[in-house]
Protein backbone atom coordinates (compact mmCIF):
# COMPACT_ATOMS: atom_id res chain seq x y z
CA UNK A 1 0.00 0.00 0.00
CA UNK A 2 1.37 3.35 -0.67
CA UNK A 3 1.53 6.00 1.75
CA UNK A 4 -1.07 8.26 0.14
CA UNK A 5 -3.38 5.26 0.33
CA UNK A 6 -5.91 5.03 3.57
CA UNK A 7 -6.08 1.57 5.00
CA UNK A 8 -9.47 0.31 5.05
CA UNK A 9 -9.30 -3.38 5.49
CA UNK A 10 -6.85 -5.95 6.99
CA UNK A 11 -6.55 -9.39 5.53
CA UNK A 12 -6.44 -12.84 7.63
CA UNK A 13 -3.27 -14.21 5.08
CA UNK A 14 -1.26 -10.86 5.91
CA UNK A 15 -1.65 -10.89 9.72
CA UNK A 16 0.79 -12.46 12.26
CA UNK A 17 -0.49 -15.00 14.56
CA UNK A 18 0.10 -14.90 18.68
CA UNK A 19 0.28 -17.82 19.76
CA UNK A 20 -0.08 -19.40 23.75
CA UNK A 21 -0.45 -22.58 25.35
CA UNK A 22 -4.07 -22.49 25.35
CA UNK A 23 -4.18 -21.14 21.44
CA UNK A 24 -3.83 -18.49 19.05
CA UNK A 25 -5.21 -14.52 18.27
CA UNK A 26 -5.35 -12.66 15.18
CA UNK A 27 -5.43 -9.24 15.93
CA UNK A 28 -7.44 -7.53 12.66
CA UNK A 29 -8.06 -4.10 13.94
CA UNK A 30 -5.39 -2.40 16.14
CA UNK A 31 -3.31 0.53 16.45
CA UNK A 32 -0.98 -1.25 14.76
CA UNK A 33 -3.08 -1.76 11.75
CA UNK A 34 -4.96 1.93 11.40
CA UNK A 35 -3.27 4.92 12.60
CA UNK A 36 -5.30 6.28 15.55
CA UNK A 37 -7.72 3.06 16.05
CA UNK A 38 -9.92 3.62 19.09
CA UNK A 39 -10.28 0.13 19.40
CA UNK A 40 -8.80 -3.77 18.91
CA UNK A 41 -10.94 -6.13 17.53
CA UNK A 42 -9.65 -9.63 16.83
CA UNK A 43 -9.82 -13.67 16.32
CA UNK A 44 -9.61 -16.29 19.36
CA UNK A 45 -9.02 -19.39 18.87
CA UNK A 46 -9.25 -21.51 22.43
CA UNK A 47 -8.34 -25.52 21.68
CA UNK A 48 -10.15 -28.38 23.24
CA UNK A 49 -9.45 -28.96 27.02
CA UNK A 50 -7.64 -25.25 27.16
CA UNK A 51 -8.55 -22.01 28.16
CA UNK A 52 -6.42 -19.13 29.86
CA UNK A 53 -6.33 -18.12 33.42
CA UNK A 54 -8.50 -15.75 35.41
CA UNK A 55 -6.75 -11.96 34.54
CA UNK A 56 -8.07 -8.71 33.75
CA UNK A 57 -7.81 -5.35 31.60
CA UNK A 58 -7.74 -2.58 34.03
CA UNK A 59 -8.13 -0.06 30.93
CA UNK A 60 -10.31 -1.22 28.10
CA UNK A 61 -13.91 -3.21 28.27
CA UNK A 62 -14.19 -6.36 26.61
CA UNK A 63 -16.83 -7.67 23.98
CA UNK A 64 -16.77 -11.04 23.00
CA UNK A 65 -18.64 -12.57 20.44
CA UNK A 66 -18.60 -16.77 20.05
CA UNK A 67 -18.81 -17.63 16.64
CA UNK A 68 -18.27 -21.30 17.25
CA UNK A 69 -17.35 -23.89 19.30
CA UNK A 70 -18.44 -24.40 22.79
CA UNK A 71 -17.24 -23.15 26.58
CA UNK A 72 -17.35 -21.60 30.07
CA UNK A 73 -17.14 -17.81 30.69
CA UNK A 74 -16.82 -16.12 34.05
CA UNK A 75 -16.98 -12.43 34.56
CA UNK A 76 -16.64 -11.23 37.72
CA UNK A 77 -18.44 -13.21 40.73
CA UNK A 78 -21.03 -14.25 37.82
CA UNK A 79 -19.54 -18.09 38.54
CA UNK A 80 -19.24 -20.57 35.55
CA UNK A 81 -21.91 -20.06 32.87
CA UNK A 82 -22.06 -21.71 29.59
CA UNK A 83 -20.91 -20.20 25.97
CA UNK A 84 -21.83 -21.18 22.42
CA UNK A 85 -22.01 -19.71 18.83
CA UNK A 86 -24.55 -16.70 18.06
CA UNK A 87 -23.80 -15.40 22.34
CA UNK A 88 -22.69 -12.27 23.49
CA UNK A 89 -20.64 -11.55 26.95
CA UNK A 90 -19.94 -8.45 27.87
CA UNK A 91 -17.03 -8.07 30.50
CA UNK A 92 -16.56 -3.99 32.06
CA UNK A 93 -12.75 -3.10 32.59
CA UNK A 94 -10.94 -4.38 35.37
CA UNK A 95 -13.26 -7.35 36.03
CA UNK A 96 -11.63 -10.74 36.58
CA UNK A 97 -12.66 -13.10 33.84
CA UNK A 98 -12.00 -16.52 32.07
CA UNK A 99 -12.80 -18.57 29.30
CA UNK A 100 -12.11 -22.21 29.08
CA UNK A 101 -13.10 -24.60 25.85
CA UNK A 102 -15.38 -27.35 27.03
CA UNK A 103 -15.98 -29.22 23.46
CA UNK A 104 -14.18 -30.86 21.13
CA UNK A 105 -13.64 -27.88 18.39
CA UNK A 106 -11.78 -25.13 18.69
CA UNK A 107 -13.58 -22.02 20.65
CA UNK A 108 -13.92 -19.43 18.24
CA UNK A 109 -14.43 -16.16 19.54
CA UNK A 110 -14.57 -12.35 18.12
CA UNK A 111 -12.92 -10.12 20.68
CA UNK A 112 -13.22 -6.43 21.09
CA UNK A 113 -11.59 -3.92 23.01
CA UNK A 114 -12.44 -0.45 23.85
CA UNK A 115 -10.52 1.91 24.48
CA UNK A 116 -7.70 -0.55 22.26
CA UNK A 117 -4.48 -1.60 24.08
CA UNK A 118 -5.15 -4.28 26.28
CA UNK A 119 -3.79 -7.07 23.81
CA UNK A 120 -0.13 -5.01 24.36
CA UNK A 121 -0.13 -7.11 27.62
CA UNK A 122 -0.15 -10.36 25.79
CA UNK A 123 2.97 -10.37 24.69
CA UNK A 124 4.65 -10.44 28.08
CA UNK A 125 2.91 -13.80 28.65
CA UNK A 126 5.44 -16.52 29.11
CA UNK A 127 3.79 -19.04 26.20
CA UNK A 128 3.79 -16.26 23.89
CA UNK A 129 5.13 -16.89 20.33
CA UNK A 130 4.80 -14.99 17.40
CA UNK A 131 4.24 -15.90 13.88
CA UNK A 132 4.99 -14.57 10.74
CA UNK A 133 2.15 -13.91 7.76
CA UNK A 134 1.62 -17.23 6.38
CA UNK A 135 2.91 -19.48 8.94
CA UNK A 136 0.08 -22.08 10.34
CA UNK A 137 0.78 -23.11 14.35
CA UNK A 138 1.30 -26.24 14.84
CA UNK A 139 -0.47 -27.90 17.55
CA UNK A 140 0.91 -31.04 19.60
CA UNK A 141 -1.36 -34.15 19.33
CA UNK A 142 -3.23 -35.04 22.67
CA UNK A 143 -2.43 -38.96 23.81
Amino acid sequence: MSESETRTRTVQSELSTEVFDWGSIKWGVSADHFSGAPLTAGEVIINPAKGHDLHTHPNSDEVLYFIDGEGIQTVGDSGEFPVRAGDFVFVPRGTPHSTFNTGWRQLRIIVVYTPGGAELALRDAPDYHLLTPGAAPVWERAR
